[in-house]
Order: C-alpha cells, then structure tokens, then sequence
C-alpha cells in the first residue's frame, strides 16, 4: 500500500500538505499555511497542530521502508516548543534516524522561514496486523 491510496482525511482536516521535493528515502517535507482556526485563545498556533505536523510528517518518512502488509504506529513522541508562530507557512522536514526490524526513530524540525519552531523526536512500532 502506497501513503496516498487512503488519503489523510485528518491532514486535509488541518490543510497539511506534503511537498514533492524528491526527498530521499526516510525523508520527507510537510507544511502548513498558518489559518486562523490554528489559533489558540492567545493568536499564537496551538502546540497540538504542531505535535500532529509533526507527528505526520515522520510517519510518511518511514512509511516508505515498510514491507507488504506491516504498518506503523506512534508509540512515544516527545516535542520541544522553541518560538511561537501566528502566521505564514510552518514546514516539518522529518528523518528517519534508525529502524529495526519492530521500532523506528525518527526526527523532525519545524520551521518558520529560518526560525525553529519546535524538534520532535518520535518511535513508532512497526507491524503486521492480526484479525481478531
């Protein structure tokens, strides 16, 4: 299964987007363009759209190198917020750092223009669903 043959209802949700640069395997770009319902009460972007860019973003960096029929999911995340943002374009550049045959490790940095705004570091479980 390719990332797009499902789409992401959840990223067009949020207006994300993946850009087509050519990346390299275990790599990938998403973005968003900063929309007023990203808000938060104090007009800065809330951390949760942010925490899910990123969090998006890592996972199509390693859904390349998964195998026929496994699949990958979120087991911990952490993320450091560094500046806030409350317009223009946020880009998440994500990398997979390593991966086993079971747990992948993967970073990424969000950025407004030349500013970081948050690095998060994740590890995903990698595996084959059982029918129950």
């Amino acid at each position: 299964m390719k990332w797009n043959d499902q789409g992401h209802p959840f990223a067009d949700l949020i207006g994300m987007r993946f850009s087509d640069t050519g990346h390299a395997p275990g790599r990938s770009e998403c973005f968003i363009d900063v929309r007023p319902e990203h808000l938060n009460p104090h007009g800065v972007v809330h951390g949760g759209v942010l925490f899910s860019l990123a969090d998006t973003g890592m996972g199509k960096a390693l859904y390349p190198s998964l195998a026929e029929g496994e699949l990958c999911a979120t087991i911990e995340m952490r993320i450091a917020y560094h500046r806030p943002v409350s317009e223009g374009r946020i880009v998440c550049d994500s990398r997979l750092v390593s991966r086993g045959k079971r747990i992948a490790h993967l970073e990424a940095d969000l950025m407004a223009g030349d500013a970081l705004v948050a690095r998060a570091t994740c590890t995903y479980s990698i595996f084959v669903p059982t029918r129950r």
